[in-house]
């Protein structure tokens, strides 16, 4: 359902971007979070009195890589007092409330590089430092810089158990890439509309554009693409909702959805030409919006790297 509202916004013209952690975020503290955690916090969610959308994992040299996390939360008596960086933190200026992915034992105690990674739910209204830094980026919503300096946040703020924040976080990468795929999916009807209904009235040489190959076939490919790419989101959603595995089909259903919505979007571009880039048009705008998801939250050629590891068994390429 949450994919399918995603879509439906995207389809419209709009970009459903900013609605994405209310939707994935959620599940660590369903899954995970302490009852006293899950009263304190879901009722409010819930009327809308509490805002959770900043999920702060990413770091400057620490994006894919997870495990490389350097963002400490050091445990000293009730507290837990957090120092480091992260990146491209979203929406953060719009919650009271942050989930936080901090290492809490260091790297060289570890046995295995996935452990040692713990989850904190806080409220940020009133924290101490805590610094923001807006970032201007080429999207719809807010991200920022955070900057973490002798934080304080209360030990009941840790989620589920110290060290096991690494798999807690993956269970919302699934649903992650979903809801991506669900964007892009409405991306590329969107493109794909707005070239056909162009290409159809729009007359050169005595006859509509559409009716050349050139035009056509970039079109009709791309919704070859649509149609592939919405089969697997359905059969991944479907398996998430099941509560079964679905990490490979997660995965290639936000490959094939940001693949669509970029071919999608090139041929819409191609076939308005320099009405393309015209601002009235929202072409131009959609254009840049769609591209996003061929990069983040995960990068296409990692998602070949994990269809190629754990899908077909071949050795690990990275």
């Amino acid at each position: 359902e949450a994919g399918l509202i995603l879509e439906t916004i995207n389809a419209a013209g709009g970009n459903a971007a900013a609605c994405h952690a209310q939707m994935y975020i959620m599940g660590t503290l369903l899954r995970h979070g302490s009852e006293a955690q899950k009263r304190q916090y879901l009722p409010k969610i819930a009327t809308g009195d509490l805002r959770l959308q900043a999920f702060a994992v990413t770091e400057p040299n620490a994006g894919s890589d997870t495990t490389k996390l350097q963002t400490a939360a050091v445990r000293k008596g009730d507290r837990y007092v957090v120092n480091g960086q992260k990146i491209f933190i979203s929406r953060v200026l719009q919650s009271d409330l942050m989930l936080l992915l901090a290492r809490t034992t260091p790297v060289d105690q570890l046995k295995r590089k996935t452990d040692g990674l713990s989850v904190f739910l806080f409220d940020i209204r009133k924290l101490k430092g805590l610094e923001v830094r807006p970032l201007r980026m080429m999207m719809n919503h807010s991200t920022n810089a955070l900057f973490f300096d002798n934080m304080e946040i209360p030990a009941e703020s840790l989620v589920g158990v110290e060290g096991r924040g690494f798999s807690y976080i993956l269970d919302g990468m699934n649903a992650e890439r979903i809801l991506v795929a669900s964007d892009s999916l409405g991306d590329t009807r969107w493109f794909i509309e707005k070239a056909v209904a162009y290409s159809n009235q729009r007359v050169i040489f005595g006859r509509p554009i559409g009716a050349n190959q050139g035009v056509q076939f970039a079109i009709a490919k791309a919704h070859v693409a649509l149609e592939a790419a919405q089969l697997m989101r359905d059969k991944a959603a479907a398996l998430f909702e099941a509560g079964e595995p679905c990490g490979g089909e997660a995965n290639m259903a936000k490959y094939l959805g940001a693949e669509a919505a970029w071919e999608a979007g090139n041929a819409c571009i191609d076939c308005h030409g320099g009405y393309g880039y015209a601002e009235e048009y929202d072409v131009e705008r959609k254009f840049r919006e769609c591209r996003l998801y061929k990069t983040a939250p995960i990068n296409n050629n990692l998602i070949l790297a994990y269809v190629g590891e754990h899908v077909l068994g071949m050795p690990r390429s990275y």
